[in-house]
């Protein structure tokens, strides 16, 4: 397969784990990079092994050996970048969520699909093989029927001036890491009769930051009778991204099923014994490149592609609104 050619949106903490290491095991280029300054492009560039550095976000839509796209911008520029790249007929990788709100996605999946590019939204835990060991357990029947769901996606606050703590940004708990635990239980409402829906919410708004959510505590309600709730903070004492899937017969869980390549444990109960299995340790980043990679060369299918984020964008808004909180605000379009 010859190698996929790849333009960085940015400099950021996340492009390091999330597309330089998988690149470099699975052979992609990174053929450009840009950031809002220059000499923090050019760091990373000499840092991280990308070929060249270029003066702006447009002039990597522009390059013509560009063939795809990495977007680690903060939340409210997700949006109007992937409109961008779509435009320039660039495929895109996007970290999520895709957008800052539902009506966006929407209009993101709509330009997708008139250009026919590849669109993944970056829900990398999903192609890692813990988390399909989750999904296989649940799906053979070990654990019975399907009845409830917990989810927590804790960590540490981020310092005072993070990206993710700025409303006009898109900032918040639900968007950050609580997103990963609304795209869990809506993958597993295809073993509970359908998607979930929002029964009732509660958070905390962070006291320098107003309108952006700290936390919140969401309850779910799947068509089958199944419940979930989730935990998503930005204010916890140490980082927590377990999973719990319990049936009628016994249950299965995740150690760590965002970041699996710290703890891959997942332990199954059924049949009154308790086994531990370890799916592996390899990154799940490089997992997700390798399905962008095939997707892009041999149009393989997507499972996070952009239907799939407007229907995690509309789960998302609908917890902000029953917890008390207002949308995320769109930014302005790329002109």
């Amino acid at each position: 397969m010859e190698p996929l050619r790849i333009g960085v949106l940015g400099a950021s903490r996340i492009a390091v784990a999330a597309i330089v290491a998988p690149a470099q095991l699975t052979g992609a280029r990174l053929v450009a990079v840009a950031a809002r300054d220059r000499g923090r492009a050019e760091t990373f560039a000499a840092e991280h092994g990308v070929e060249r550095v270029l003066g702006s976000y447009a002039d990597v839509l522009a390059d013509p050996e560009v063939e795809a796209i990495y977007n680690p911008l903060a939340n409210g520029l997700h949006g109007p970048w992937n409109l961008a790249a779509i435009a320039a007929g660039k495929h895109v990788l996007t970290e999520k969520p895709s957008a800052s709100d539902a009506a966006e996605a929407r209009e993101v999946r709509d330009a997708a699909a008139r250009t026919g590019v590849v669109f993944m939204e970056a829900f990398h835990y999903l192609y890692h093989p813990v988390a399909q060991r989750l999904l296989e357990v649940v799906g053979s029947g070990e654990i019975g029927e399907l009845r409830h769901v917990e989810v927590h996606m804790e960590i540490p606050p981020p310092p005072d001036g993070d990206l993710r703590w700025s409303l006009p940004l898109a900032g918040g708990g639900l968007m950050d890491v609580g997103c990963y635990a609304i795209h869990l239980l809506r993958v597993l409402g295809r073993f509970a009769g359908g998607a979930p829906r929002v029964t009732g919410a509660e958070g905390r708004e962070r006291a320098a930051s107003p309108g952006v959510d700290e936390w919140v505590r969401a309850e779910l309600a799947f068509p089958g009778g199944a419940t979930g709730v989730l935990h998503s903070s930005m204010a916890a004492d140490e980082v927590r991204m377990t999973a719990r899937l319990v049936g009628d017969t016994g249950e299965v869980r995740a150690a760590n099923f965002v970041l699996p390549h710290r703890d891959d444990r997942v332990w199954v109960t059924a049949g009154g014994t308790e086994r531990e299995e370890r799916p592996g340790l390899r990154p799940s980043y490089a997992y997700q490149l390798e399905a962008f990679a095939a997707a892009v060369r041999d149009g393989a299918p997507v499972p996070t592609d952009a239907d799939d984020a407007v229907a995690t964008a509309e789960l998302i808004d609908d917890c902000y609104r029953a917890a008390g909180f207002d949308l995320r605000p769109r930014s302005a379009p790329v002109v």
